[in-house]
C-alpha cells in the first residue's frame, strides 16, 4: 500500500502522522507530499520513504496512492493560509484513494458531531482506520 501523508505550513502535524504510521506498520510505504518544502523536509525527517512538494508533486502523486491522510482541509480549496490550492483540493477530494481526514477544526471548517480530542488521539484513530483499511484490502486480495 502507498500511503500519501499531505501538509503544510509548518509541517507538524504530517510529521507527526509519519511518524505513528511509521511506528505502527513499518512495512508500508509512506510518501510526504507537502504544500511547501517544509513540510515536506519534516514528514522526511520523521521516516517518510519519499516526498514530494507543491501543487503538481500532489495533483501528479493523487493518481498512484492507496491512502490519503492529513486534516480535513486538505479537501478544501484555499485552506492552509491558502497554500492548498483549488487544484491541490479537487486531485485530492477525486482521487480513488482511501481518505481518512483528522478533524481538525480550523480553515473555516468546523467538524459538528466530533469530539474534541488532543491532536494525538485524532492521530491514533487515524492510523487506526489505516490499518484496518491495509487488512481488509490484504484480506480481499488473499481471497482471489
Amino acid at each position: 500500500m502507498r500511503i500519501a501523508v499531505v501538509d503544510g505550513q509548518g509541517g507538524g502535524i504530517g510529521r507527526a502522522i509519519v511518524e505513528k504510521i511509521k511506528l505502527e506498520m513499518p512495512r508500508e510505504e509512506v510518501l510526504a507530499l507537502g504544500t511547501n518544502s517544509v513540510a515536506t523536509g519534516q514528514m522526511l525527517r520523521a521516516g517518510a520513504d519519499d516526498g514530494a512538494t507543491g501543487e503538481n508533486a500532489i495533483v501528479h502523486n493523487m493518481k498512484y496512492i492507496d491512502i490519503v491522510v492529513g486534516v480535513i482541509a486538505i479537501i478544501n480549496a484555499n485552506s492552509m493560509l491558502g497554500e492548498l490550492s483549488p487544484k491541490m483540493a479537487c486531485a485530492i477530494g477525486e482521487s480513488r484513494a482511501f481518505k481518512v481526514l483528522l478533524p481538525i477544526n480550523r480553515c473555516n471548517i468546523h467538524v459538528v458531531s466530533v469530539e474534541e480530542q488532543p491532536l494525538g488521539v485524532h492521530i491514533d484513530n487515524a492510523v487506526r482506520a489505516i490499518k484496518d483499511y491495509v487488512m481488509k484490502m490484504e484480506g480481499k486480495q488473499l481471497s482471489i
